[in-house]
Order: structure tokens, then sequence, then C-alpha cells
């Protein structure tokens, strides 16, 4: 692990592998080993980029200045400036896929391309309380640990695979990939929520035409569903939209092979 210093953060990142580069950027609440079930395979191919966010993981403190989207997007730009790196192909998971929209619309020459999985255009309505999600998302804030941790998976995960998983055993296999206990939520994680309700680039989304762009949404995507996957491949012409069925939030873990395809 490296670090490159940006406004008041020590950005921890990594580098694996040889090829076109490949950049991926995580949503919420995780460092940056989420995308192992996407690295381990791929890196044979690729040379693939990834660091934890700040304020999260390695990346500690989170710096001085409020977080926002559009900082997200320039510690993206500078771990490929860290990494020698001129352009990639870019790969964002929910909020990271906000991310990486804010990022193609500042430095669109430094994008090769956009995969944009479980994501959004307007981070507003995503983070706006929807009747499905509250009470889903309450429940992963009280009660015993072990109580957070089962509602968690129920937010992030598909029914059909809660049903044939000892959930107690699926938590404790996920906390490395997470960098901690699904039972707790890191402090930055209300930064991040707070950050993405304030974003909003359906607008711009035009702006990113001929770029070679991949939206990825999940059927039964509790925290991003379809119809927000659907509006960013609408509203960017030429773009790729693909509904995977039966898969929930968490599909680059839970059905990783087929997201890695």
């Amino acid at each position: 692990m490296m670090v490159t210093q940006v406004a008041g953060c020590g950005l921890a990142y990594q580098v694996r592998g040889d090829g076109p580069p490949v950049l991926w950027i995580q949503g919420v609440g995780l460092h940056g080993d989420g995308w192992l079930p996407q690295i381990e395979p791929l890196h044979h191919r690729f040379r693939c980029i990834w660091c934890d966010n700040r304020g999260m993981g390695a990346s500690q403190p989170m710096g001085p200045e409020p977080l926002t989207v559009e900082r997200m997007a320039e510690d993206s730009l500078r771990v490929l400036d860290a990494t020698q790196t001129d352009a990639a192909h870019v790969v964002g998971h929910s909020l990271g896929g906000l991310v990486a929209l804010v990022m193609a619309l500042r430095a669109r020459q430094r994008v090769r391309s956009l995969s944009l999985l479980c994501s959004f255009a307007d981070g507003k309505a995503v983070a706006k309380p929807r009747a499905e999600m509250l009470w889903p998302a309450i429940r992963t804030r009280i009660g015993t640990r072990r109580m957070r941790r089962h509602a968690f998976l129920e937010l992030v995960m598909p029914p059909r695979l809660l049903l044939s998983q000892d959930r107690d055993r699926l938590a404790e296999q996920l906390r490395p990939l997470f960098g901690h206990d699904l039972g707790d939520q890191p402090p930055i994680v209300d930064h991040q929520l707070k950050a993405m309700s304030q974003c909003d680039v359906t607008g711009r989304l035009h702006e990113l035409q001929g770029l070679l762009v991949l939206v990825v949404s999940a059927e039964q995507d509790r925290i991003a569903p379809p119809r927000f996957g659907r509006r960013v491949a609408d509203g960017i012409a030429g773009a790729r939209y693909v509904e995977l069925p039966s898969a929930g939030h968490g599909v680059v873990i839970h059905d990783a092979a087929v997201v890695n395809d």
C-alpha cells in the first residue's frame, strides 16, 4: 500500500497487475479491498488501481474540508497522478459510480470508459427517505450488533442468497471486504451520505455522449433500484444498459463472476 497526500488526507492506494489500467471506486462505508472479488481474477489482464476513500480504512483522517463528491472525484484523479496513469477505464459502484460520473465530467480525457454498477446520477433522490428503505435502514443502526449485521445483509444481498446462507457466517466472511464489522458503521458513512445527497449531475449526462459507458443495475437492489440506472443510461447517448436478474446491491460480491464478465 502506498500513500499520496491530497488536501489534508493521506490517500492510501494500491496497484496490482499489468495491462490496460482500471481505476476502481467503491461506495459508502467500505474500503478499497471491497473490490478484491474483481481484482483477484482480473489483475492478470489489467493494471488494477484502487484506494481507500478519504476517511475510510488507511486513508484517515478525512482532512479539514467538508466531504463532497467533487472532492472524491479530485481524489481519484490524484490517485491516477500518483500512479503515473494518464487515463484509465473507471469502474464505480453505488456512490463510487456518482464519483466516476463527476470525474468524467471534470476530466473526460482521463477516462477511457465508464462502468457504473448499481449507481445513479442523482444522489439526493437515492438518499431521500423511501418507504421501502426506511425501516431496513433504521434497523442497521439499532439493536444488538448481530441484529444490525443481519439488517445490513438484507439491504445489500438478495433474498434468494440469504435463504441459503447462515447469516452470521456470511457477515464474518464479508468483514474483510468491508474493512469493519457489518454491525458497525464507520463515522465517515454519515459524511459520505451527506455528500451524496448534495450531488445531482442528471442535467449534465448528455455531455458524456460518445464516451464508452456501461450501466449495470441489479433487479432486487433496494438501495439503488434499476430505475436509477435506467435514467443514467437514458441520459447518455450510446450508453449500454444491463439489468441483472435476482441480484442485489452487493452484486459485485455475491455474483462477482457475472460482474467481472
